[in-house]
């Protein structure tokens, strides 16, 4: 099949198996290219197959030399139709680690549920004992609970209505939105589907299991932002489930022996979850401008990299004097923040070249689906039916 990229509203429903083959393999080729890592050896990374939870197998596998086991939620391709980039990220990555003799093996299905959870766990148990590192990167939009309800999650204000510019990618204008405030029944969904409580349960199963190893770490990724941001991320209904997220690693710290949980506050950048949320996707272009200009941007990789090699598997791991790891340190600087909401203040559909690197958010986006990168020969036949290694 020759594969091109169909858009449909905050998604591509195509994805290119060679495509997100080469953006997984210049991931791991970056990671290789950097000092190795004396950190985590056997890690389980629940969201792995794109974004943050990808480079952070990556990472693991490639710079630590970590065996790991991942959790996704993806479709396999057929002769007919593509499968999700998640997918065909996952394949490709079990592809290289194997190559290089590194364990990996991935399990497909809902982590939210129960039969997920023991299914991983046996496999801990049979292949790798315990585990010393559980990196939990969901960005789910809805979760079945135990009872059978399934809730969702919005990206809506809370309080009151907001009104702010924000880009339609398609039409390439700048315009203002208003976003009405979530209900508290949606602030509530939206809590139970993105904030910690699946989180603390997959601690606590895994350590009443038995296959955790002592001093374990976890890790769980959030973002703060800018003022031009929070009531559509920090002060909204999102916000309301990272709230929930950043209590409980202290929850889990203080409940679970031998466990030590924290938050990364990780850079704004071009994932699918993301680029669904108004006002962010414009303020994330300017971003990218204003730091690529001042020789600090960085993508999910070297965020990842950065994190466990700096942060996490230093001296001691590093915080800010609420105990969160701040890897927007740089995005945050006083520097780059006045720059960009001088930019904020006079970008207009007129002047948006000027003013914000859609190009390079555009690209970042095409990428994610395994489109738009160097190399890669988008007028040939391709394989859409590949398999991943340890899913038969």
């Amino acid at each position: 099949m020759i594969v091109k990229p169909k858009i449909r509203g905050f998604i591509c429903t195509t994805s290119h198996p060679a495509g997100c083959e080469a953006n997984v393999k210049a991931q791991i080729d970056y990671v290789k290219a950097q000092p190795k890592i004396n950190g985590t050896k056997k890690a389980l990374i629940i969201g792995s197959s794109m974004g943050y939870g990808l480079a952070s197998r990556i990472s693991a596998a490639f710079s630590c030399g970590a065996a790991t086991i991942g959790v996704i939620f993806d479709k396999q391709g057929s002769d007919a139709k593509t499968g999700s980039s998640g997918w065909y990220n996952t394949a490709a990555f079990e592809k290289y680690a194997h190559a290089e003799g590194l364990y990996a093996k991935t399990v497909n299905g809902d982590a939210f549920s129960q039969g997920v959870k023991d299914e991983v766990i046996e496999l801990i148990k049979n292949d790798l004992g315990k585990i010393d590192l559980l990196i939990y990167s969901l960005a789910a939009p809805r979760r079945t609970l135990s009872d059978g309800t399934t809730v969702s999650s919005v990206l809506k204000t809370t309080g009151g209505s907001y009104t702010n510019k924000t880009i339609d990618l398609k039409n390439m204008t700048v315009s203002d939105v208003t976003i009405d405030p979530a209900t508290e029944e949606e602030i509530a969904s939206t809590v139970k589907v993105m904030g910690g409580e699946d989180w603390i349960d997959w601690v606590k199963q895994l350590k009443s299991a038995g296959v955790l190893a002592d001093n374990a770490l976890t890790l769980a990724y959030s973002y703060i932002g800018p003022e031009i941001t929070h009531p559509m991320y920090y002060d909204g209904s999102i916000g309301r489930a990272k709230a929930h997220l950043a209590m409980t690693a202290k929850q889990i710290t203080a409940d679970v022996e031998g466990v030590n949980a924290y938050i990364s506050v990780n850079k704004a950048l071009v994932t699918q979850a993301s680029s669904a949320i108004p006002i962010v996707p414009l303020y994330t272009s300017i971003l990218y401008k204003v730091m690529k200009e001042a020789g600090t941007h960085e993508g999910c990789i070297e965020q990842m990299q950065r994190l466990l090699s700096q942060k996490v598997y230093g001296e001691r791991v590093e915080t800010d004097g609420e105990g969160l790891i701040r890897m927007d340190d740089w995005e945050m600087r006083p520097e780059i923040q006045a720059k960009v909401l001088e930019l904020w203040e006079k970008i207009s559909t007129e002047n948006i070249d000027e003013c914000a690197d859609i190009s390079g958010y555009q690209r970042e986006f095409n990428q994610i689906f395994g489109f738009d990168i160097d190399g890669v020969d988008y007028e040939a036949d391709v394989n859409t039916s590949v398999g991943i290694d340890s899913i038969k």
